[in-house]
């Protein structure tokens, strides 16, 4: 029946006052704030950078093959078969077998059990693709091995992304996947994205070689530039410690030579193997390479056991931090190259907007109009119903401290027609109650109920709709969806809770006269 209990009205009033106070923080100073939560400007509204960051996997693919090949020398030498010519070429490892023991080679690669695939072995012939080109055999990733790589990639790239971002102290940044090779990177609020794209563009790949003119190194040498692109020394290619070792790094001033330097700390391993390599090559030039440039020379002059140690180069304040930040989020684990980036400005953010309200206040007031026109004090009651809505969504968007972009304000937009459009089906269904009907706490009962099917049948093809778009699409068709989806919820709570308290209270209060609708 048309009745609400007591205990019924309070739960519903107390809801409605929780959101109410919730609501309000987006209107509040922080200091006055109901709680410390509030609703963000997307990109779109507050403006900022929009980069898209393609990951370059060849290095990565290269890498692996190397340590591959590497794998397959130790493997068929402690099997006592013999391969020669080994080398790779178009991402491809190429070696000679014996006739006799090819077959015995491609089933070791097949086979799940076997330590030759061991970067997947869950798979069995998975990542690796081997084919018999007649006087050699030719190993190659698989399309399945290439997927799994790339993801992995991906995976990493995108937490290193976020970790550099989040040491910059950027707010509300939206880093996500884009296919399984990009990185997508909004970041509201930020006008000048030259620092962003610095930091984003750097792999960070930290190793400490002995510089050495030695031709006859064992491990061989490498020719590097300097980073200032003029000097140049020859390195060996033995890697003595890597990022890998880094605990933590800190941008320091030297109070002896009075310039910036960048501070860092070694774990455990990377300590003893520092103290032991520096103990042996006292004297020596100890290169400290970034991304294969020489950042710093310095001269071994003592034996360094404690695990810490400053790297200096000539750096200012802000490029001492940089480098201290890329160190501590660690290396990437490929070049990203950015292959689209967008600026929007703050004015053009605030004359979005400013056409969103104007949008809802417009479309706000028409209904408003038209409900009271059209069903005088049902109508006023379907309008402070809809405030009630409005201020209900908001209050669980700063719940969540929901992103709202300018699709989301569509999204909000088009909840207030939702929410009419139920009000619309009650109301006319209740006009054909009370031509059978002359009692009016019945007929308004039935009303309600009787109306019931067809709005939860709109509602619930609307929220399916809502929940595909937030699953298969992405950015500001997810924000359309999510504000979309609340609003399904919020309407169906003020219309079945608030109007129909409203409607109750007016009915029980004028049953015996004659109410016009």
């Amino acid at each position: 029946m048309l009745y609400f209990s007591k205990l019924r009205i309070i739960f519903i009033s107390l809801i409605c006052l929780f959101f109410i106070l919730i609501a309000s923080n987006n209107f509040l100073d922080s200091t006055k704030r109901f709680i410390d939560k509030k609703i963000n400007l997307g990109l779109d509204l507050q403006g900022g950078s929009y980069l898209l960051l393609e990951i370059d996997n060849s290095p990565v693919i290269e890498q692996k093959l190397q340590n591959t090949s590497t794998l397959i020398r130790t493997y068929f030498k402690e099997k006592g078969i013999r391969i020669g010519n080994l080398n790779l070429t178009n991402d491809k490892i190429i070696f000679f077998v014996e006739e006799k023991f090819k077959q015995e080679v491609i089933d070791d690669f097949k086979d799940e059990n076997s330590n030759i695939n061991p970067y997947y072995p869950r798979f069995k012939s998975h990542q690796f693709d081997i084919n018999d080109n007649g006087s050699s055999l030719e190993l190659s990733f698989s399309n399945q091995g290439l997927v799994e790589l790339k993801t992995s990639s991906q995976d990493q790239a995108l937490e290193i992304v976020r970790r550099r971002i989040d040491e910059i102290g950027t707010n509300e940044p939206n880093i996500l996947k884009r296919g399984n090779d990009r990185v997508l990177v909004e970041l509201p609020g930020l006008d000048d994205p030259m620092r962003i794209k610095s930091l984003l563009g750097k792999t960070a790949n930290l190793t400490f070689q002995f510089v050495s003119n030695d031709n006859q190194d064992s491990f061989g040498v490498e020719k590097l530039q300097h980073e200032n692109g003029l000097d140049e020394d020859f390195v060996s290619k033995r890697i003595i410690l890597s990022g890998d070792n880094l605990l933590d790094a800190q941008p320091r001033m030297n109070n002896q030579t009075n310039e910036t330097v960048v501070t860092f700390t070694l774990d455990r391993v990377g300590a003893k193997r520092f103290g032991k390599a520096s103990s042996s090559n006292i004297g020596r030039q100890l290169a400290i390479i970034l991304d294969g440039k020489i950042i710093s020379a310095p001269v071994i002059r003592d034996t360094i056991a404690s695990g810490n140690g400053q790297i200096s180069g000539g750096f200012t304040f802000q490029s001492a931090t940089d480098l201290a930040l890329l160190l501590r989020s660690g290396a990437l684990p490929a070049p990203l190259n950015i292959i689209e980036e967008r600026t929007v400005g703050p004015d053009l953010g605030q004359d979005s907007i400013d056409a969103g309200i104007i949008a809802l206040v417009i479309g706000f007031i028409l209904v408003i109009i038209f409900m009271f026109i059209k069903y005088k004090i049902f109508g006023l009651i379907s309008n402070i119903t809809l405030i009630t809505n409005l201020i209900i969504l908001l209050g669980i968007l700063t719940l969540f401290e929901a992103t709202l972009t300018l699709p989301g304000i569509a999204g909000i937009i088009l909840t207030v027609g939702m929410a009419v459009d139920a009000n619309v089906l009650i109301f006319e269904r209740i006009k054909e109650e009370l031509k059978n009907e002359k009692n009016n706490i019945i007929a308004f009962d039935s009303g309600y109920t009787r109306s019931r099917t067809a709005i939860l049948d709109a509602n619930i093809t609307t929220l399916l709709a809502a929940t595909i778009l937030f699953f298969m699409g992405s950015g500001p068709i997810k924000g359309f969806s999510v504000t979309l989806g609340i609003g399904i919820f919020s309407t169906l709570f003020s219309v079945y809770f608030i109007a129909r308290l409203f409607t109750a209270i007016y009915v029980s209060k004028n049953k015996d006269k004659e109410i016009l609708i």
